[in-house]
């Protein structure tokens, strides 16, 4: 070999590696896209074969193609932690709304309980103070105190629905 044929030959032995390497990888894709059957003979034998079975023999398939890939994976992916991103914003916002239904039933129910014990004041013999506009405390008269449970009343009434 002479020194000028070295280099050629370094090209060829490349471009064959490269060769041998994409029949390899053409040979190890085709069995596996294609379809296997299994039947079992008139001697009860199990065969397998790449081509359907002769006649009338019941068989399966127990290998296939891979299934075809889907182009709108990534788009369907997408779609679908997009729906998911909405449904859990949607339930944030329906946990809000309850939380804030609860708050105010509290408040509604702390408003009725506060106005029926004032109530409860106002329906004993007990005497009743409030304090006028000059900030003196003054007893309130029959008429006064009958007057001010006609408005507790009405506010029983308005908080304490049912």
């Amino acid at each position: 070999m002479t020194r000028q044929s070295a280099p050629f030959d370094r090209r060829l032995g490349a471009h064959a590696a490269l060769a041998t390497l994409s029949l390899g990888l053409m040979l190890a894709a085709g069995p596996a896209a294609a379809v296997l059957y299994k039947w079992v003979d008139a001697n009860g034998r199990i065969s397998y074969s790449d081509q359907p079975p002769p006649g009338n023999v019941k068989s399966e398939i127990v290998g296939g193609a891979p299934p075809a890939s889907n182009p709108e994976a990534v788009r369907d992916m997408a779609n679908q932690e997009q729906d998911l991103k909405k449904r859990d914003k949607q339930r944030a916002e329906d946990l809000k709304k309850v939380d804030k239904a609860r708050a105010e039933d509290v408040t509604r129910q702390q408003a009725c309980t506060d106005v029926k014990g004032r109530l409860a004041i106002y329906n004993t013999d007990v005497l009743v103070t409030m304090v006028n506009e000059k900030g003196e405390q003054v007893f309130l008269d029959d008429a006064a105190k009958n007057k001010e449970r006609e408005k507790i009343e009405a506010l029983v009434r308005e908080r304490c629905p049912g």
